[in-house]
Parts: C-alpha cells; sequence; structure tokens
C-alpha cells in the first residue's frame, strides 16, 4: 500500500497515475474541499490532518510500504513530520517537489512580515494570490493599504475575508492554477500595483502570475518556500516508475 500526502493537483496527477498502473494507494488530503477533488481520483481517500504518532499508527494498520509527499511546497510542517514518522517505521519517503521560475521583476523574502514590510514600500494596491490561510497575518501587516485577495470560491473561506472586514470590491472568489490573460485581466481591473504570491512552483500557476505582472510593469513579492532535506526527491511524474522499481514497490 502506498500512502499519498496530498492537496495539490500534483497530487492527484500521481494519483492517476498509480490507479492507471493499478498500484494500491491512500490519497490524503486535510480539508473537505480536498476530499471532495480527491475522490474524483482516488478509491481510497483519508480526510484529516495526522500527528506523527497517528500517521505511525495509520500507516501501520493499513501495511503502507510508501509514502509520497505532494503536500503544498508551504505545507513544510507535514513534510517535516512525515519524514520523522518514516524514519521511525523504516517505511521509504519520497517527496514530489515543484519546480519553479522567477523573471526580473520580483522581490524575493522569506516571510509574510517581510513580504508586506516590502509591499509598504512599492504600492498602495496590494494583489495578494497566497490563499485565505495567512489571509489575518497579512491584513494585520498591511492594515493601510487596500488589499486585494483572490481566494477559493467557497462560502467558510469567503466569511472568514469578510470577518477580517474585506468587502465585495476586495475579493476575487476563483479557482485556480490561472493563465497568464487571466491573471493579467485581475490585475488591470483591480488597479493593483503590487502582486504578492508565493514560490508555488509550475503547477500552482507560478509562471503566468510573474509574467502577466512583467507585462503590466507590476513588482512581484515573491515569498520563497522553505527548504527540507528530503532524502528522495523527484520534480516530474516521470521519474516516478523508476524510483519504485528501485524501491521494489513497482
Amino acid at each position: 500500500m502506498i500512502f499519498v500526502l496530498g492537496g495539490t493537483s500534483d497530487s492527484l496527477l500521481i494519483s492517476d497515475w498509480l490507479t492507471e498502473t493499478k498500484q494500491p494507494f491512500i490519497l490524503s488530503v486535510a480539508t473537505d474541499y480536498g476530499e471532495t477533488l480527491a475522490k474524483q481520483h482516488a478509491e481510497n481517500v483519508f480526510c484529516g490532518r495526522l500527528s506523527k504518532e497517528e500517521m505511525c499508527t495509520k500507516w501501520h494498520s493499513e501495511n503502507v510500504q510508501l509514502v509520497i509527499d505532494a503536500t503544498h511546497p508551504f505545507a513544510t510542517i507535514v513534510s517535516e513530520t512525515a519524514m520523522v514518522a518514516c524514519k521511525e517505521t523504516e517505511i521509504p519517503y519520497i517527496r514530489f517537489e515543484r519546480t519553479s521560475e522567477q523573471t526580473d521583476n520580483t522581490y524575493l523574502v522569506a516571510d509574510i512580515e517581510e513580504a508586506c514590510k516590502v509591499a509598504t514600500e512599492l504600492g498602495q494596491r496590494i494583489f495578494l494570490t497566497t490563499g485565505s490561510k495567512n489571509l489575518p497575518e497579512f491584513v494585520a501587516g498591511l492594515r493601510n493599504l487596500h488589499i486585494i485577495a483572490r481566494i477559493l470560491p467557497v462560502s467558510d473561506v469567503i466569511r472568514s475575508a469578510e470577518e477580517l472586514g474585506l468587502v465585495a470590491d476586495q475579493i476575487i472568489g476563483m479557482k485556480g492554477p490561472f493563465t497568464k490573460e487571466a491573471n493579467r485581466t485581475q490585475l488591470e481591473m483591480t488597479g493593483a500595483d503590487v502582486l504578492i504570491t508565493k514560490e508555488s512552483g509550475k503547477q500552482g500557476g507560478f509562471q503566468e502570475k510573474l509574467t502577466a505582472a512583467a507585462e503590466l510593469e507590476i513588482p512581484v513579492i515573491v515569498i520563497r518556500r522553505k527548504q527540507l532535506n528530503y532524502p528522495i526527491e523527484i520534480n516530474h511524474l516521470t521519474e516516478l516508475p523508476e524510483i519504485l522499481t528501485q524501491l521494489e514497490v513497482y
């Protein structure tokens, strides 16, 4: 049994491939929304957040022989926990890590606090494409600026943004990834003069954001992902068969 830590489009592609090759697997997600998507790609879906101890127990009960970590690049706590759990249970761990690209109009920062500081120096209308999870921190850090937040069109997510004080013209409820043209249109329509994003990689529509902003000469603040020391890391789905063969799983 293979345990896939999901929550990204990458994990869905991996799940499709595992289904096609008749590999038994469990796709794990953390949210109800993720579960809805996951059930379209996997028969066996687990929804919930697991501690290290819960991972070890779950993997033992399901006879898990391999863990594939395809969580979001910024879900580092999950990845760190999974690596420790894999080490303790002696289960092989594979990290599927998105590649990323950059252009000349980017400002690389380490965290949200630094992103807010740089944004304050660059403009007044800040287009956030970082999701809803850290929205409270941005609202606090960009207190005197006009925020436009692009978030999932889910009722509880929209409600949480409104509870933070954002009004209709500050909320774009849409699901990505977005094309360059869609990004450009939204930046133009909102009058944004700064874009804040995370170093999410190709599958997260990262390059399309950068290119659209570059065409409009809008600076982009990129929050860099935390670098982890993965025991095995792959960047493309085509690498998976060889790795599984080496681990005698495929």
